[in-house]
């Protein structure tokens, strides 16, 4: 199991689970990133944060620290 925040530029995985119970998890769940959903990140900024992702279509930046919360398979 990895997390979403160590996933290097052309690497993907398979969300497992979100381990946060706050606002921020509702927030995640409305851009797509539900459990078994596939993420790919395409890019990082120059200095490593945020990084983006692409889900269900759609290219998305999350922080690091919002990122280390999702956990994948």
């Amino acid at each position: 199991m990895r997390r979403l925040s160590e996933l290097a530029v052309d690497e993907s995985g398979v969300i497992s689970y979100i381990d946060t119970k706050n606002r921020l998890r509702r927030r995640l769940y409305d851009l797509g990133l539900v459990p078994g959903t596939k993420v790919f990140c395409v890019a990082k900024s120059p200095l490593g944060d945020p990084k983006a992702f692409l889900v269900r279509g759609a290219v998305i930046s999350l922080r690091c620290e919002d990122s280390e919360d999702i956990i994948l398979e």
